[in-house]
């Protein structure tokens, strides 16, 4: 009678590993060699690379362009919706404004949103190079850039030293 011993299963799951990992590097170690010593291989990786890259470029400035005219349609419906003139009303709108604004940064849901409500707060306050000073130091960068292209496209607020037309004058410097 011949007794065969079985492998077990510890011994085949090892030997499956081992195979397994040994052919990843010897892959590996193709791909690279292929890589280093093939041109061919090497212009289709960079033909590769840059469609990916001008594809991305694409996108982005697609996306860019799609939310410039986010912008200036929450601009524009902003405007149409019009702003309290009662000195109480505008009070609060603004905190209204400015509460909501805080809790769509912390949300991070919706920035355009979170920049209008910001934006709709600048237009009823009094000071509004005062306010950009406060959002500057409180509102995160992505919403403050949104809210700077809002300020842009409504040449109605008058923002002074950071953007108005005071000509300089107020810094020292003379036409």
């Amino acid at each position: 009678m011949s007794s065969l011993a079985r492998p077990s299963t510890t011994t085949i799951i090892a030997a499956t590993v081992g195979t397994l990992v040994t052919g990843f590097v010897a892959y590996a170690v193709y791909f690279d060699h292929k890589r280093q010593t093939d041109p061919e291989f090497r212009r289709a990786l960079k033909r590769e690379s840059r469609r990916e890259a001008r594809l991305a470029r694409t996108q982005a400035e697609a996306h860019g362009a799609q939310q410039k005219e986010a912008i200036k349609a929450a601009v524009d419906g902003a405007k149409a919706e019009g702003f309290p003139t009662d000195v109480e009303d505008k009070e609060a709108f603004f905190m209204t404004e400015v509460a909501r604004g805080e809790t769509l940064c912390q949300d991070g849901s919706d920035q355009v949103e979170a920049a209008l409500c910001f934006y709709k707060a600048l237009k009823v306050y009094p000071q509004p190079s005062d306010l950009i000073s406060i959002y500057d130091k409180t509102v995160p960068k992505p919403v403050l850039d949104i809210l700077a292209e809002m300020i842009a496209t409504d040449p109605s607020i008058s923002v002074g030293r950071f953007g108005g037309s005071d000509g300089g004058s107020q810094h020292g410097i003379d036409d």
